[in-house]
């Protein structure tokens, strides 16, 4: 697995040779996190996509939907437009449309490898230089960087979540074989 994370890592990196440290670090992380999202995604069966803890807590698919909807939502509201099709805008509410469509469990193994190939691209608005920028996110006042932190951070909270999800159906993750 090691191997195929510094591939990644050094594709993203590549068109960044001009990026300093940080962006580089940020898509590093993303990829890694990507990955295992990825692997948990098609390690889990279909049959356990509609599965729930409880009552009004996001299935399998929904978890999986939620976080390709924020690979769109979050780069919109950065600057970084989601590709038409998806109806993704800056407005919060297109990406809560987006993520609640139901989808097969092939249909959301797609979404999310179209979404993560669009974050990657999409954080090129943020620069080193623009970072300490301010801009409107969530309606609140956040910097450039703090807004690509809050990124990755969400990606781990939701990783962490499908573990959670996958050995409760009795499925080891990947990585951890």
């Amino acid at each position: 697995m090691r191997r195929s994370l510094l591939a990644i890592a050094f594709a993203v990196a590549a068109p960044l040779h001009a990026q300093g440290p940080f962006i580089v670090d940020i898509h590093s992380d993303v990829a890694e996190v990507q990955q295992k999202i990825n692997a948990l995604a098609t390690a889990i069966p279909e049959s356990a996509y509609g599965w729930r803890p409880g009552a009004g807590v996001r299935s399998v698919s929904e978890v999986f939907m939620h976080i390709a909807a924020e690979n769109y939502g979050i780069p919109a509201m950065l600057g970084a437009p989601a590709p038409a099709a998806t109806g993704i805008t800056a407005d919060f509410q297109t990406t809560m449309t987006y993520a609640g469509k139901t989808r097969t469990r092939e249909q959301v193994i797609a979404e999310l490898a179209a979404s993560f190939q669009h974050l990657h691209q999409a954080l090129h608005v943020n620069t080193d230089q623009n970072l300490a920028e301010k801009i409107k996110f969530f309606g609140q006042d956040f910097t450039r960087q703090r807004a690509m932190l809050l990124i990755v951070t969400h990606l781990h909270e939701h990783l962490g979540q499908l573990i959670a999800y996958a050995r409760s159906n009795n499925v080891v993750p990947p990585w951890s074989r």
